[in-house]
């Protein structure tokens, strides 16, 4: 019995360690620097993936990472307009206003910035960007060991997306996420198989529009 269960052990670990790698090496293609996606063309929007906003609505360490990579990207003129998605699940709670609200105060014009006010997961926030942004080429920014997962995602969802990372510095904690995001590589690349609709989906706004349109 404890041999049976130690190959099961073993082989299951290995087919999670296999899909894990497949997840990293078809995500680690798209990945660019900043000056890199700046030169690509006829991009649709920067979507910055959306993290932890603290109680007093300031921004964690790494998600104000991504906002400054994000804006970065659109001062490099690399898209047009900025996608915010996040969470918005509770009245109490709104990851895209505090980052919508970063964007401004950095002098970029409130129309050229979305809010999705449902980008519950990775998942969601991707097949939401294509289905109701109406996105088809797109530039993600969050930090790199979850942009392998995000562009893998688009890719399965056919999406045409390029990833540059926001890891200015290492964070706090790292090592547990690195694991648990080896657990989250392996849901996405099932869900992809299936693709399930997100949390909620909703009407069209064209991303090419106004961004007022998705303001609270």
């Amino acid at each position: 019995m404890l041999a049976v269960l130690l190959c099961l052990a073993i082989g299951g670990g290995s087919v999670l360690l296999g899909i894990n790698a497949y997840v990293k090496h078809v995500g680690g293609k798209r990945m660019l620097t900043s000056e890199e996606a700046a030169a690509l063309a006829d991009m649709d929007c920067i979507m910055v993936l959306g993290c932890l906003v603290k109680s007093n609505g300031v921004p964690s360490d790494m998600l104000n990472d991504r906002l400054t990579r994000g804006v970065e990207l659109y001062d490099l003129e690399a898209a047009p307009k900025l996608l915010m998605t996040g969470d918005h699940g509770r009245t109490d709670y709104n990851e895209v206003q505090a980052m919508k609200a970063f964007a401004m105060d950095r002098g970029i014009d409130s129309s050229d910035v979305f809010m999705d006010h449902a980008g519950f997961s990775t998942y969601d926030s991707v097949y939401r960007a294509r289905d109701v942004f109406d996105v088809d080429k797109m530039i993600i920014v969050s930090q790199g060991y979850h942009l392998y997962r995000a562009l893998y995602i688009a890719q399965k969802l056919g999406v045409d997306a390029y990833g540059v990372a926001a890891d200015y510095h290492t964070y706090r904690g790292q090592a547990y996420r690195d694991l648990r995001e080896i657990l989250a590589r392996v849901k996405d690349a099932v869900i992809t198989v299936f693709k399930p609709e997100p949390t909620y989906l909703g009407k069209v706004i064209p991303v090419s529009g106004d961004g007022d349109l998705t303001n609270d």
